[in-house]
């Protein structure tokens, strides 16, 4: 419908066709959007990559549509028009297309025949692209045509329009297949939404194949509101249809699907489509006015998007809550609160630089440390002042000096040694101490035998707030390897719940969830628990039919079995020959000195002479070489 072509002195017609105006740009803004969602998150999807072509025959025909005004002339006119029936070409296409990715995802895998179709739809619609191009789908230009100006209809139209209809409603059976296949209630849920969603881009495409009939130039009125009717509905469905696919492809929780797709609505169509419309309405204000250029235009959008960010930003949290957390929210609200309270490494260093500093000022001391106890063993983790009185390779010493009171303070070499202790927990005996967290190391001045009293109670004070800095620490390392150790296990679940979601027949230990699984991190899991512990014995390599095989050789013992699976990958990376320190050899001795051998990361990189960083990168790498000799090993064992 071009804009703009009305009876001047007909301003209902003349509004309904601004608001067709306002609706076509938007739609094409939502449609484009949703678009690039699409291709952002579940791109890897047969179903979101049929619908993102949808989503691009909408953009081809709305953008087209808000592209038409009456002060162009009639050769761009029919340009614009051309291009607008590239995207109603391959419509039907795209939906058979859609219908046929459903029936696979639903658990009707094609034998070749819908596939076939497909292809021969597709090529139907490029046949008849051919013939717009060559003229013949449609005629010229109808430049004074009502309700407005179109192209002229053809015989080759009147064949389109039968072929139109004939592949919708074949996809529609279609989608009414994949609805029966459907048996958990929120498949069934979302089918139906998406079943709804689909007729937008159809409904979409009924007033321009309305063009060229006697219905449409007759009943002027009637068009018009017909297409506004429409016009507001495909905005709505193309949403609703962008919705029920979100959840085709990813294994996220539907949570955070919902919350994710809201968010990028409203930052995208809402806030353009708003700014546009009242920007349009700004400016046909100063027309009917008498003037052309209304200065409030680029006000009025730079306000209105400034506002409407502000306004999402703050209210994202409050819809969040409402919206999408349900009878999860006490708990979801807690992790929130947690991250946003996490006390990182980054956190810890500023504030115990900050204790120290206070530290050295109120001893005037050259130098102070902290140093955190960690599995036995003591390692500084801030040193403030002059670093070379800190002797490091001595800080066993210093841990010998510790005994007794936890309020007394030791001497060690030049420093002065306060015991960081854990709060003393209410069942523990009074004679007990508490267990100690680290070493807080103030170097003396030269000369300087005592602390003053003063002193000492600041210092004490000091101490106990590097203490309670490393309790926080010890406290989240155990939330971090807590959350570690579950994230295999959690990912599994999560790809298997996304699996089951429309097809509840589907093996939830399939091949296809193993292979899209990140079976680097698993591997690299299980090599860092080798010789034990729950990153091995938990880790959902444990699935693997090889690693079955191997565990019923060893009397079912599973953890033996992923350990000779592994120590066979690892062996497979070894170059042939006696073992070197050269650099085909880098990859193998990384496994085997860091991971079997079980030796410290410094220890490694200085024998293999590598800086840390180094050996990191090179470790990703043999991490991922030994998946990949894994998942051939798996995908040998099912080919025997």
């Amino acid at each position: 419908m071009i804009n703009g072509w009305t009876d001047p002195f007909d301003p209902f017609l003349a509004g309904l066709q601004a608001l067709n105006q306002i609706l076509t740009a938007g739609i094409a803004i939502t449609a484009f959007s949703l678009f690039l969602y699409a291709l952002s998150f579940n791109l890897r999807d047969r179903v979101a990559r049929s619908f993102a072509i949808i989503l691009l025959c909408v953009v081809i025909v709305f953008t087209t549509e808000a592209l038409q005004d009456k002060s162009m002339t009639a050769e761009t006119i029919e340009l614009l028009l051309r291009l607008q029936w590239f995207g109603i070409v391959f419509l039907p296409a795209a939906y058979l297309h859609l219908s046929d990715a459903l029936l696979v995802t639903a658990g009707r895998p094609s034998r070749g025949r819908r596939r076939l179709a497909v292809r021969g739809i597709y090529g139907v619609s490029a046949f008849f692209l051919a013939l717009l191009a060559f003229g013949y789908l449609l005629g010229p230009i109808i430049i004074d045509g009502k309700p407005a100006p179109h192209l002229q209809r053809t015989a080759w139209t009147e064949l389109f329009t039968l072929f139109y209809v004939t592949a919708i409603v074949w996809a529609g059976i279609n989608f009414a297949r994949a609805y029966m296949r459907m048996l958990s209630r929120s498949g069934r849920r979302r089918m139906l939404y998406l079943m709804a969603g689909a007729t937008a881009p159809a409904l979409g495409s009924y007033p321009y194949l309305l063009f060229g009939y006697g219905l449409a130039a007759r009943h002027t009125y009637l068009f018009w509101s017909v297409a506004t009717v429409i016009n507001v509905l495909v905005g709505a469905l193309v949403i609703l249809m962008a919705y029920a696919v979100a959840f085709f492809g990813v294994s996220w929780p539907d949570r955070v699907i919902k919350s994710r797709l809201f968010k990028w609505i409203m930052r995208g169509p809402v806030t353009a489509s708003m700014t546009l419309a009242l920007m349009t309405i700004v400016r046909r204000s100063g027309e009917l006015l008498g003037t052309p250029y209304n200065a409030f235009v680029p006000l009025i959008v730079v306000v209105t998007i400034l506002l409407l960010e502000h306004a999402i930003t703050f209210a994202a949290p409050l819809w969040e809550r409402s919206l999408f957390f349900g009878k999860d929210r006490g708990e979801l609200q807690l992790l929130q609160n947690f991250e946003e309270r996490l006390l990182t490494q980054g956190d810890l260093q500023q504030f115990l630089e900050a204790v120290l500093a206070a530290v050295r000022d109120h001893m005037q001391s050259p130098s102070a440390f902290v140093a955190a106890l960690d599995d036995e063993t003591l390692s500084p983790i801030v040193v403030a002042g002059n670093r070379a009185m800190l002797d490091q390779e001595g800080l066993t010493e210093a841990l010998e000096k510790v005994e007794g009171d936890n309020r007394r303070e030791f001497q060690w070499g030049s420093f002065w040694i306060l015991p960081l202790y854990s709060r003393r927990s209410p069942d523990m005996d009074q004679d007990e101490l508490p267990p100690l967290l680290g070493l807080l190391g103030v170097a003396r001045r030269e000369k300087q035998r005592i602390i003053e009293r003063d002193q000492r109670e600041a210092l004490w004070l000091l101490a106990d707030r590097a203490a309670l800095a490393l309790r926080d620490r010890q406290l989240q390392q155990r939330v971090f390897r807590s959350v570690a150790d579950l994230q295999p296990q959690v990912e599994m679940i999560q790809r298997m719940r996304a699996a089951g979601r429309y097809d509840t027949r589907t093996n939830l230990l399939d091949d296809t969830l193993l292979q899209e699984a990140d079976l680097a991190n698993w591997v690299r899991d299980a090599l860092t628990h080798y010789w034990g512990g729950p990153k091995l014995t938990n880790n959902p390599l444990m699935q693997l039919q090889v690693v079955q095989e191997l565990a019923e050789q060893d009397d079912g013992n599973s953890a033996n079995a992923l350990r000779a699976l592994l120590r066979k990958a690892v062996d497979q990376v070894k170059p042939k020959g006696d073992r070197k320190f050269t650099t085909e050899w880098i990859l193998y001795n990384i496994l085997e000195m860091k991971f079997i051998e079980g030796r410290k990361v410094r220890d490694v990189a200085s024998r293999l002479a590598m800086s840390e960083a180094d050996l990191y990168r090179k470790q990703r790498i043999a991490v991922e070489v030994v998946a990949k000799a894994i998942l051939e090993m798996e995908a040998n064992h099912k080919e025997q």
